[in-house]
């Protein structure tokens, strides 16, 4: 397929250094979009890929000019439907009318403890299908080829759902252990696998074999891929000619560049300016760069008056259908959902092109603390405008208090921590945050009005 993963990495696979580990990661093995190790973070990232995708289409194409134009498919378990995350970004995923996402849910009835029937036993289908997805099922996802092609074929042509495609099958088809957890994720001993080979047909002597027959069909899929890349570029070569600045602001954005001169647009201040609370001072920041820095998308969840992350003249994303918005608006109404909104972001980020923001209480980065590890481990410029940073927030009390997130947040590798003392800290913030392309950053902010300091 092109990728630059041998069949010596195969051999490797889980081992320690290998470039085949059990939960690969994207800045480590050739082809891995996203790191979704903690189930439920890869469908959700899909979610934000697929708003992604919808977003840009929205801003850039233009008629016979589909630059943007892609489905995102995912691949989830039972164990990923089960996460409460999948649940946030997947009821959201339906609020937005998101056509462009394929989910084939690998639904083999096992899971580490055993059976699912210990304690998943929900009509997931129906669930997904009041979040407002198609739902489609294959019942036997072990045989049943041209069926499992006729439902993809019926999820690309639904334009304005995203497609659950239930696919039915045995985990370690054909082994000895085959529907127990005893084949999850354990080797299958030489006598077991033996019995497989000899099932499909293969020399059971014979290990990591390869026949030409299989190089020969995934090489015609490489040159398949080729092929419309080349198309691709030859279409935003017309683009180019037709559409200029759009293709000029495109690729730009593609190739991870920050406009020219943006820097200028931020705050700066003065002891003599009056105090300001810092969450004030990055509205005022965001009203100054959202005009300059077009991609910067994001919001809140379910705090938007509090974190003051909307700006002047704000778009939300929104289906044109529902009268609140349209695709090519930036800001998310993410709703309550801390966790979903931050692997959406990370989702937002690994499809390139946009520069995600998430906002809610520091305190409630606790309940996202799944996603925005994994936005550190996977080098994903996220911004997390974090407000209410100290115990003085209000009538809340101590369940609101983040007394121990910051050291949770500064022990984490590779993110950048701000807490920022006034305005012109604030703007600094927010220029490193923005500057490095390879870590996510947090930046705390207070509800209290602060002076402007000399010399910050």
């Amino acid at each position: 397929m092109g990728y630059k993963v041998t069949l010596d990495d195969l051999k490797n696979f889980r081992q320690l250094g290998s470039n085949t580990p059990g939960h690969p990661e994207n800045t480590h093995t050739d082809g891995i979009e996203v790191t979704t190790g903690p189930l439920g973070q890869g469908i959700s990232n899909a979610v934000g890929m697929a708003i992604a995708e919808r977003h840009l289409a929205a801003t850039f194409n233009k008629p016979g000019f589909p630059v943007i134009d892609n489905t995102v498919y995912a691949i989830a378990g039972d164990g990923c439907l089960q996460e409460g995350v999948a649940s946030e970004a997947c009821s959201l995923a339906g609020h937005l009318q998101l056509g462009n996402l394929i989910v084939l849910y690998d639904s083999n009835g096992i899971q580490i403890d055993g059976s699912t029937k210990l304690g998943f036993t929900e009509d997931v289908l129906e669930r997904y299908s009041s979040y407002g997805w198609q739902t489609l099922a294959v019942a036997d996802g072990d045989n049943d080829l041209e069926g499992l092609t006729r439902a993809i074929e019926a999820a690309k042509a639904e334009p304005n759902r995203p497609t659950l495609i239930k696919v039915e099958t045995t985990i370690g088809f054909g082994a000895a252990k085959a529907g127990t957890e005893g084949v999850h994720g354990a080797p299958l001993g030489a006598e077991s696998l033996a019995a497989v080979k000899a099932l499909f047909d293969f020399d059971p002597a014979q290990k990591f074999s390869v026949s030409d027959d299989v190089y020969r069909l995934y090489g015609e899929r490489a040159a398949e891929g080729a092929r419309r890349e080349e198309e691709w570029h030859a279409l935003m070569a017309r683009y180019a000619q037709a559409h200029p600045e759009l293709h000029a602001e495109l690729v730009r954005r593609i190739e991870g560049r920050l406009p020219q001169g943006w820097e200028k647009a931020l705050p700066r201040y003065t002891p003599e300016d009056k105090p300001v609370a810092t969450r004030k001072l990055s509205e005022t920041v965001i009203n100054a760069i959202a005009g300059v820095v077009p991609e910067l998308i994001g919001g809140s969840a379910d705090l938007t008056g509090s974190n003051l992350t909307r700006w002047k003249g704000a778009v939300d994303f929104q289906p044109e259908s529902t009268g609140l918005g349209n695709y090519a608006g930036r800001y998310v109404r993410y709703g309550v959902r801390e966790h979903g909104m931050a692997a959406i972001s990370n989702g937002i980020a690994a499809y390139g092109a946009n520069i995600p923001f998430a906002s809610t209480f520091l305190n409630f980065i606790s309940y996202a603390a799944g996603a925005t590890r994994l936005s550190a481990l996977s080098h994903l410029r996220v911004l997390y405008i974090m407000t209410h940073d100290s115990i003085g927030l209000g009538e809340d009390g101590p369940t609101h208090q983040p007394i121990e997130t910051m050291a949770m947040l500064r022990a984490t590798p590779n993110y950048l921590n701000f807490r920022p003392a006034d305005g012109n800290e604030v703007s600094a913030a927010y220029l490193a945050a923005l500057q490095h392309s390879d870590c996510p950053s947090v930046l705390s902010l207070t509800r209290q009005n602060l002076p402007q300091l000399e010399g910050s």
